[in-house]
């Protein structure tokens, strides 16, 4: 009887203890999935191909319905080279924002930016939109690459000379601000 009993147990710990693992492994299953379709929709919203860089980009919650706000990374990174977020500079960043990817301003994307502009986002962000830009160029022709390039430059230095130089008093942009437009377009190549 107790043999029974025991067996029965025993039995009884056996399948809770496979239960439990085949919970787990449906879950690291199901985790592995969602990655892989946030992977595929991130890279035929970017057109990047690149394991490394499409994994540095979701690390960074970067997504396919985001991936519009990467063009503005340098526009950010030029408002805060200084160190501070001057209300020109920052009007004119959202005011790209609109025109460049014609997001309102309830939208994730725009949001995102936001949230860029309120808090400065560290230089893992501009890392990876290089990254992103590396691999972007390499599917472009020249004219296209230089199209590109022209554009997000001429939209930072727009941003750069919203504020008009050191506390708006000399040149147009500061040292600072010149120092991540040339760090901008070595990005292109």
């Amino acid at each position: 009887m107790s043999e029974e009993i025991l067996g029965e147990r025993r039995k009884g710990l056996e399948e809770e203890f496979f239960a439990r693992q085949n919970a787990k492994l449906r879950q690291e299953l199901h985790e592995k999935a969602q990655l892989m379709e946030r992977k595929q929709a991130l890279s035929a919203a970017s057109g990047i191909t690149d394991e490394a860089v499409l994994e540095h980009l979701l690390a960074l919650d970067v997504s396919a319905e985001t991936v519009a706000a990467f063009s503005l990374v340098p526009l950010v990174a030029v408002a805060w080279a200084d160190g501070e977020m001057d209300p020109r500079e920052r009007e004119a960043v959202l005011a790209a924002t609109r025109d460049a990817t014609g997001c309102a301003p309830d939208s994730e994307v725009y949001r995102l930016v936001e949230g860029w502009l309120e808090r400065e986002p560290g230089p893992a962000l501009m890392r990876a939109w290089k990254a992103y830009t590396a691999a972007m160029v390499e599917t472009l022709g020249a004219e296209a690459r230089g199209s590109l390039k022209a554009q997000i430059l001429g939209r930072a230095r727009r941003v750069a000379e919203a504020a008009g130089g050191f506390m708006g008093l000399g040149g147009k942009t500061s040292k600072s601000e010149e120092a991540v437009l040339s760090d901008i377009e070595r990005a292109f190549g």
